[in-house]
């Protein structure tokens, strides 16, 4: 990576814990001005950042499902054609527009925080909901009352009101109905519904019990969290250790979720680490 990069996209230079990789080639990834300031001042700036989706999707093979460009931040829900692809294309999109903001707005420095945030989505069970989650944050941060009314999301490519050409529409709307119009008036209803679940990528948020199981449920290769219990006990310790150590969840959390006992997976943890 060129010095210039770092200096573009706020990379940290000292060595980190490299990303998950995903094994089904999707991820939610985020990423963020820094320190929280506006990455997007005026209309242009928002195609621009599309204009660059666009020509990474053709270069890359990348599919996008979904995306919400707010002020100061960006959601993308997409699957990479090969894996570990995620980091190119990442570097891409974030090298060239930073690159072009700092030249249009006379800016040197740092313009995105640290690195892009991405999380591996194993459990296509929650591919709408994700879609749904990503769509409704305009709405929830107060910026419109209906989702239609956000210019800078792909909810809209979904309802065909506008055709960005940019979004993977076809997946999620086969996944509610073989016929396209049935399909387009199921999936305003469910995005419509409120998603409570929060799908944010940080450290410091506080994990909901469904983000817990899916996590579990990820690692168990999908199978639910209870049959943690009856699993042979070397097998068990190993996954145990896996989610507290590498997806960061509580022995508590653990408890709730799995029905083994606290004591006993305090004594694995006092083994094992």
């Amino acid at each position: 990576m060129k010095k210039r990069d770092i200096i573009l996209i706020g990379d940290d230079k000292l060595s980190r814990k490299a990303r998950e990789k995903s094994r089904t080639g999707l991820y939610h990834v985020i990423f963020r001005g820094v320190s929280r300031q506006n990455i997007f001042e005026e209309s242009n700036d928002f195609e621009k950042l599309i204009e660059i989706l666009k020509a990474v999707k053709a270069n890359l093979g990348l599919q996008i499902y979904a995306y919400c460009l707010m002020s100061n931040h960006v959601h993308l829900f997409v699957k990479e054609k090969d894996i570990g692809d995620i980091s190119k294309i990442m570097h891409k999109i974030l090298t060239k527009y930073a690159g072009w903001f700092n030249f249009k707005y006379l800016r040197t420095g740092i313009l995105f925080e640290n690195r892009y945030k991405s999380e591996p989505v194993e459990d296509e069970r929650y591919f709408l909901s994700l879609i749904r989650y990503i769509h409704q944050n305009p709405q929830k941060a107060g910026m419109v009352k209906k989702l239609e009314e956000y210019p800078w999301s792909s909810y809209r490519e979904y309802v065909n009101i506008t055709k960005a050409g940019i979004t993977d529409i076809d997946f999620a709307l086969d996944i509610l109905s073989d016929n396209i119009k049935i399909a387009i008036e199921k999936f305003i209803e469910f995005n419509n519904v409120v998603e409570y679940e929060q799908y944010e990528i940080s450290k410091a948020y506080k994990k909901t019990e469904d983000y817990i199981k899916r996590q579990i449920i990820s690692v168990l290769n999908g199978q639910e969290p209870h049959t943690l219990k009856a699993m042979p006990k070397d097998e068990r310790n190993r996954i145990i250790i896996t989610l507290i150590k590498e997806k960061g969840i509580s022995k508590s959390a653990l408890e709730r979720a799995t029905g083994i006992s606290r004591g006993t997976i305090i004594r694995i943890c006092n083994f094992q680490i």
